[in-house]
Parts: structure tokens; C-alpha cells; sequence
């Protein structure tokens, strides 16, 4: 165990780096690693060169249990970023595109491998294992925000919501099982139900109380311990009535994130998400048997173009019949061609029920590897098709080198903002992710262009290095909090402006880095107060002093609470601890 501890460490330790280094996912390095001390690779000679066994996986079966802790971690992680209401704004998405994408796809598959010969219930089990695509590896890469990243989400969740339905219904197809797999199918639908329904009432009532009793401590061990139990907590729940962990990690997520410390939770939780989301990758590589693949590489590359291929042509074309841009639906379309992790639990459940033979499973278990295997390169392809199929507005030449503010949202209050930067006469230029919004910013005479801030490209684009400040406008919590930080860490002296939901929120972001947090709630009170002042008879003069007065105070009261320390300076700040 502790070999193999080591073992990990050490190419997390490599990987990494030298991956991040030369800008190349590291998922490509986690996997070939998995090649390199698995089974079929070094781990193979350890009985003809012992000392192989301390660089080398001993027990490739005990990394499972952490590989599946790592899609639990990244499905918590994934609610977090979401909320009540915008999951309940994708129902469209998610149960009308993630509906079709998985069932025209696997349908079709299943045909296709009919006619090549499989028997029907295998080839409609290979044809739903297929349509499979990986929540591991394309969220990491799409994110949840930008266009791109809101279709892969709702099509991903769709798939890991008929997860459990899958299996049980191929586990009623097998030989002599049938009433056994639809009784067990209902029983685990209703408590499942139950399940989650007391989940939603405990969470609302129990999660705050909790959080807040840890927060009140101070102790980063007692947020860890508790985010643990909640995560862990939730998924052994919906485990134990026979649904799938991630569904209990992601409603925990999505629980925590309607508190006031889901920020807290996504940074402590970060790291560990990580490396069990790299042990998953590992055991993906341990699975790769390069000489079967050699001696097939024929038949499993044809298989392989063939899956891909036909993925990304159904997924692009449903997406644009939806009314997706064609940009947004070629890239959807190729990042998420690849198979899943799920496709290999869901041809261990075909082989269970005997609808597939040993041979078979183990070749698409083949094509499914290589498929997670080549997702960060085919998430390079559908940019650069993107780009080909309908180009994003550049930016004029002369505006390039130029100092000016980047405005991080083209929406109402990034276009406010916009508005009064030309007023006084100061350069700017707004970047979104929205091509809608883009569109419509530019159709009024804005200076706008398409782009996605939290890819490390674009904002270098508009000249990041030379800006005079930039300005976060989007209400995304998370999102904004993660590009302060970002922003800081690679622009230590940059004037960050950035709009806050409420004053927690902007103490967050104080702390993440932010040289000005304004909360929404707090202006808004504060022009209310103007009005019924000014209304009542108190002359403007004293009122909009007593409001600037009012305004300094809390935003002193804020800093305090980030842990700002604020020293004197022209435009910049720096923030301690």
C-alpha cells in the first residue's frame, strides 16, 4: 500500500508540472502513467525484476475504490457550481437535448452493431454503454459557464441520471431474470425517490447549522471533516437503495451551494478532487494492454473513428437543431465523442447478465480507453473547427496594444460599465462567452468580442499584461471567485474590480484577491435610501455625503471580514493571508 501510495504521489508530482509546463492537459500524462505501472507494462515484469514492484502498481483492483471517490468528488464539486434554480433553468437541456443525444445515439449504435453480427440485447447493451460520455474528464475541460460547457453539463447529467435504469434493465434481459430485474428497477426508483426527497428537507434544515458551527471554530480540519461527511454522507444514501453515489454527491453540491460557504468548501475540497480524479485516470491507463492492441489495431481503430465520428455527428447536428450556434455545436459535438467511465461499468453489467461475451467486452473496454485517452486532444480539435466554421469578431489591430479596462461580461451591467468608460473618454473592451450577447453588444456600437476569460489564452488576447484594470461583471459566484484568484496570482499590481451577489460574497472575493468587491444588494440599498431621503425633503447635498460616508463604511466592514489589509497605494492593492 505504501508502494503504491508512492507510486501515485510521485506521478502527481511529475505529471503535473510537466505537463502544466508545456500547456498539455495533464490527463494524457495520468493516463500514460497508468500504462507505464500497470499491469501491462512494467507491472507486468515484476516477477522477473523484483525491484520494479516499488515504481509499479501492486494491487491495480485496490485503486478502484479511490477512482470512484474521485467522480464522487467531481460530481460534489460540479453541484456546487450550480444552484436550485439554474438546474431548474436547464430542465429543457437536460431532459429534452440529454434525452435525445443519449437515446438517438445509443438506438442507432445498437442497430449499426446488429447488422455486424451481435445479437440484439448485446448490441442494444454496446449501443447505450457507447453513448456514454465522460463527466471525469470533459467538465474539467468545458467548465459549466460558457456555452459550450452548459450543453456538455446537460447532457452529461441526463446520462448520469439513466445510469441506474440502464443496469437494471440490462440485468432484466439476461437469461432467467427478467421479473427479478423490472421488481428490483421499481422497488429502487421509489426509495431512491424517498431517498432524495428527505435529503432536500435535511439539507435545507441541517447543512447551514453545520457550516456555520464549523466556520465559528476557525479550523480548516473541522470544514474538511464536515464537507467529508456531507459528501460521503449523501452518497452512501443514495447508494444503499441501490442509485448511483454521484446522484447523493451532486444534490450535496447543490445543497451547500445555496449557503454562504460553498465558496469555503469548493477551495478545500479543490486539491482532493485532483488526485482522485488522477487515480481514476491512472487505473484508465492500467487498463490499456498495447500488445492486444497491436494485434487488433486494425479492427480497434476503425471501431474507435467509428464511435467518435458518429458522436460527434449526432450530438453537433442535435444541438444545432435546438438553435445552438454552429461554433457551440461543433465544439459540443467532438468534446464529447469519446465513450465513459460509465461505459466500462455499464459492459461489466452486460458481461454480468450474459449478454456479451468475455472477448467482446474486453475490446470495446479497449476502443473506451483510448477514447478517454484522446478527449483533451479532441477538445483542442473542436476549438480549432469551431473557430474554422464560423470565426469569432476580432479585435481592430489598433486596439491591441493599447492600455485599457477589460470588462469580464458583455451583459446589462458590463454594458453600464461600458458606457461610462466612453463617457469619460477611457479605452476599453468587453469579452464574453455568450455569442448572443456579443452579438447584440456589438449591434449597439460596443467594443466586444467573443471569448472565454477562464481559458488562460483569451484574456492574454486582449492584452491582460497591459490592462489598466478588469472589471468582473457576471453573476456567477464561483466562477468569478476562481478568476480573482487567477488574476491575482499571475498579476500580483492589476486593479480587479469585481461585482459581488451580497457581502459575503465580496468578503470572498476580498480574500481571494480583489482590489474592489461591490455587492448588489448593498448598492441597491444604499440608491433606495437616496431616493426616499432626497423624496422626503433633505437636500441632495447632505444626502449623497451621508451616502458616500455609509458606502466607505462597509466596504471597510468588508475588507475586514476578507482579511483585506490594505496598504496606500495609486491602483492597487495587496492582500495578506
Amino acid at each position: 500500500m505504501l508502494s503504491d501510495a508512492l507510486v501515485i504521489l510521485g506521478a502527481a508530482g511529475i505529471v503535473i508540472p510537466v505537463f502544466t509546463r508545456f500547456r498539455i492537459t495533464p490527463v494524457i500524462g495520468f493516463i500514460l502513467i497508468g500504462i507505464a505501472v500497470g499491469p501491462f507494462g512494467l507491472g507486468g515484469m515484476v516477477y522477473e525484476y523484483p525491484w520494479l514492484g516499488h515504481v509499479t502498481i501492486s494491487d491495480p483492483d485496490g485503486l478502484d475504490l479511490f477512482a470512484e471517490f474521485g467522480i464522487i468528488l467531481l460530481l460534489f464539486t460540479i453541484g456546487l457550481e450550480l444552484s436550485f434554480k439554474r438546474l431548474w433553468q436547464m430542465r429543457r437541456l437536460v431532459f429534452g437535448l440529454g434525452a435525445l443525444e443519449l437515446m438517438i445515439i445509443g438506438t442507432s449504435l445498437a442497430v449499426a452493431l446488429s447488422m455486424m453480427g451481435q445479437f440484439w440485447t448485446g448490441a442494444l447493451a454496446l449501443g447505450f454503454a457507447l453513448a456514454f460520455s465522460s463527466t471525469a474528464i470533459v467538465l474539467p475541460i468545458s467548465g459549466t459557464t460558457s456555452p459550450v460547457g452548459r450543453a456538455a453539463l446537460s447532457m452529461l447529467l441526463f446520462e448520469d441520471i439513466m445510469i441506474v435504469p440502464i443496469v437494471f434493465i440490462l440485468g432484466a434481459m439476461a437469461p432467467n431474470a427478467q421479473s427479478e430485474g423490472w421488481e428490483g428497477l421499481v422497488t429502487t426508483l421509489w426509495q431512491g425517490g424517498l431517498v432524495v426527497a428527505v435529503l432536500l428537507v435535511l439539507g435545507r434544515i441541517a447543512l447551514p447549522r453545520l457550516f456555520a458551527q464549523a466556520a465559528r471554530t476557525k479550523s480548516p480540519e473541522l470544514f474538511l471533516a464536515a464537507s467529508l461527511l456531507v459528501v460521503i454522507g449523501s452518497s452512501l444514501a443514495t447508494a444503499a437503495v441501490g442509485l448511483s453515489p454521484i446522484v447523493g454527491a451532486l444534490i450535496a453540491g447543490l445543497l451547500i451551494a445555496e449557503t454562504e460557504y460553498h465558496g469555503e468548501v469548493e477551495s478545500i475540497m479543490e486539491p482532493f478532487k485532483g488526485l482522485a480524479l488522477g487515480i481514476f485516470l491512472i487505473t484508465v491507463g492500467m487498463s490499456i494492454d498495447l500488445t492486444t492492441i497491436w494485434d487488433n489495431l486494425g479492427a480497434i481503430f476503425a471501431a474507435v473513428v467509428m464511435v467518435l465520428v458518429f458522436k460527434a455527428f449526432v450530438t453537433g447536428l442535435l444541438l444545432r437543431l435546438m438553435g445552438a450556434r454552429r461554433s457551440t455545436s461543433a465544439e459540443t459535438g467532438v468534446l464529447m465523442a469519446s465513450p465513459s467511465e460509465t461505459t466500462l461499468i455499464v459492459l461489466a453489467a452486460a458481461g454480468s447478465a450474459m449478454l456479451i461475451q468475455p472477448g467482446t467486452a474486453q475490446f470495446w473496454q479497449i476502443v473506451t480507453a483510448i477514447g478517454l485517452t484522446v478527449t483533451p486532444l479532441l477538445a483542442r480539435l473542436g476549438r480549432v473547427i469551431a473557430r474554422k466554421v464560423e470565426p469569432a469578431p476580432e479585435i481592430p489591430e489598433g486596439d491591441r496594444g493599447e492600455n485599457r479596462t477589460i470588462i469580464i461580461g458583455a451583459g446589462r451591467v458590463g454594458r453600464l460599465i461600458a458606457d461610462m468608460l466612453e463617457k469619460h473618454e477611457k479605452p476599453y473592451v468587453a469579452i464574453d462567452s455568450d455569442a448572443d450577447l456579443i452579438e447584440y453588444a456589438k449591434r449597439k456600437g460596443y467594443r466586444a468580442t467573443f471569448g472565454d476569460a477562464a481559458r488562460g489564452d483569451a484574456l492574454t488576447r486582449l492584452g491582460i499584461d497591459h490592462a489598466d484594470a478588469v472589471v468582473l461583471t457576471m453573476d456567477e459566484p464561483v466562477l468569478a471567485q476562481r478568476l480573482v484568484t487567477q488574476l491575482r496570482k499571475s498579476h500580483p499590481d492589476l486593479l480587479i474590480v469585481a461585482r459581488a451577489r451580497d457581502t459575503s460574497h465580496a468578503a470572498e472575493l476580498y480574500r481571494a484577491g480583489a482590489s474592489h468587491a461591490v455587492p448588489e444588494t448593498l448598492e441597491s440599498s444604499l440608491q433606495l435610501s437616496e431616493a426616499v431621503l432626497v423624496d422626503i425633503g433633505v437636500a441632495m447635498g447632505p444626502v449623497i455625503a451621508s451616502i458616500h460616508e455609509k458606502r466607505d463604511e462597509f466596504r471597510e466592514q468588508l475588507e475586514r471580514e476578507g482579511e483585506l489589509d490594505r496598504k496606500p497605494q495609486l491602483r492597487t492593492s495587496t492582500v495578506e493571508g
